[in-house]
C-alpha cells in the first residue's frame, strides 16, 4: 500500500511540477520531413470531454544525462508518424510507446530519440502519440479499485495503429510478419495489454486496416510499470499471458523509485511458466525513466542488448 501511495504521490508531484515550471507551447510536431498521420478516422472510440488543448512543455529543471525532458500532454487527438530508415532496411519495424505515467508522454526521451536509434539500425519506427488526457488517473485509465490500470483508450490506439502499419506495410517497405513494440514505463505496460489483449479490437471495426492482426511479433518493455500486485506479488490480473503472447525483452534497474523492479520480474515469471521466449536483464542501479540517454550505470547500454537480441530470435539478420 505505502509503495502504491509513494508512486501515485510520484506523478502527482511530477504532473505539478511540469505544469508549473516548464514553458508551453503549441501541440507536438515531429521534426521536418515527418508528418504526424491519424489513426482514426473523424472521431476517436470512446472520445471524452478534456480540460485543454494539446500542449507541449520542456521541463527546465527535470534532467537526464544533461539533457531537459520534453511532454506532450491532453492528447486527445492520437497520431502516427513513421520514421523510415536511414540506410539499410531490414523490413523490421517497432511500435515505440513513449511513457509518462498515462498523465503525458516523454515525447523526446522515450519517443524521437528512440526513433533515430532505431532508423539508423536499419529499423522503420512508427511513434504512437496515443491519448492521455492528463485527467484524473481512475477516469481515462478505468482502474480497478485496487488501483491497477487497464488503459483503454491507450490500448484502443495501440491495436489500431497495428493494424494500420501491417495495412499499409508493402507502401512503408515493412515485413508485416516482423513488427512489434516497444515502450517504456506506462508504455511499457501499454507492451503487456497488446501482447495479451490482440483476439479481438476493444472498438467497432473501422475499415480493412482492422481486419489485420493487432498481435505484435516480438516486444520489448523497458522498466515497465502497473503490472505487478504487490498484495501477493501477482502478475496484474489484466494481463493474460498465453502460448500466444509475442516473445518479450524485459529491462529495469533494481533501484527504480517509480516502477519497482517486481513489475518486470512478475510478468518474466508469467511468460516463462506459458513458454513464451522471454529474455530479461536486471541491474542493480540506473533509476527510472533514462531512456536512451547514456549515463554512467550499464544499464544504458541497452539498446546493444535489444539488437542482439532481435538478431537472436531471428527478426533481423545475424551479422
Amino acid at each position: 500500500m505505502m509503495n502504491r501511495l509513494f508512486l501515485g504521490l510520484f506523478v502527482f508531484s511530477w504532473v505539478l511540477l511540469l505544469e508549473a515550471q516548464t514553458a508551453s507551447t503549441a501541440s507536438w510536431q515531429p521534426s521536418p520531413g515527418h508528418t504526424q498521420l491519424p489513426i482514426w478516422q473523424g472521431r476517436a472510440p470512446d472520445a471524452q470531454p478534456v480540460p485543454g488543448p494539446e500542449t507541449l512543455k520542456i521541463d527546465s529543471d527535470f534532467f537526464v544525462a544533461g539533457r531537459h525532458v520534453t511532454g506532450v500532454f491532453n492528447v486527445t487527438q492520437p497520431t502516427m508518424t513513421v520514421y523510415a530508415p536511414t540506410e539499410k532496411n531490414t523490413g523490421v519495424a517497432f511500435l515505440v510507446f513513449p511513457g509518462g505515467g498515462f498523465q503525458g508522454l516523454a515525447i523526446d526521451l522515450e519517443g524521437t530519440e528512440v526513433c533515430d536509434w532505431l532508423t539508423s539500425a536499419g529499423i522503420t519506427c512508427v511513434l504512437l502519440k496515443y491519448r492521455v488526457p492528463s485527467l484524473p488517473y481512475d477516469w481515462h485509465c478505468k482502474c480497478r479499485p485496487d488501483g491497477l490500470a487497464i488503459s483503454t483508450l491507450a490500448l484502443e490506439d495501440a491495436q489500431r495503429t497495428m493494424g494500420l502499419v501491417r495495412f499499409h506495410a508493402n507502401e512503408w517497405h515493412i515485413d508485416p510478419h516482423k513488427v512489434g513494440v516497444l515502450g517504456f514505463s506506462a508504455g511499457g505496460y501499454l507492451v503487456a495489454e497488446i501482447s495479451t489483449h490482440f483476439d479481438r479490437r476493444l472498438y467497432a471495426p473501422v475499415d480493412a486496416a482492422d481486419r489485420e492482426s493487432s498481435r505484435p511479433d516480438f516486444a520489448v518493455a523497458i522498466y515497465p510499470g502497473h503490472l505487478w500486485t504487490e498484495d501477493n506479488f501477482e502478475l496484474n490480473p489484466r494481463i493474460r499471458v498465453t502460448r500466444e503472447t509475442a516473445p518479450t525483452f524485459l529491462l529495469q534497474a533494481e533501484n527504480d523509485p517509480t516502477d519497482p523492479v517486481e513489475n518486470s520480474l512478475a510478468y518474466f515469471a508469467a511468460l516463462k511458466q506459458a513458454r513464451v521466449p522471454v529474455e530479461i536483464h536486471l541491474y542493480a542501479q540506473g533509476g527510472h525513466a533514462f531512456g536512451l540517454r547514456r549515463a554512467e550505470f550499464p544499464i544504458t547500454e541497452w539498446p546493444e542488448l535489444v539488437e542482439r537480441w532481435l538478431r537472436t530470435i531471428g527478426i533481423t539478420p545475424k551479422k
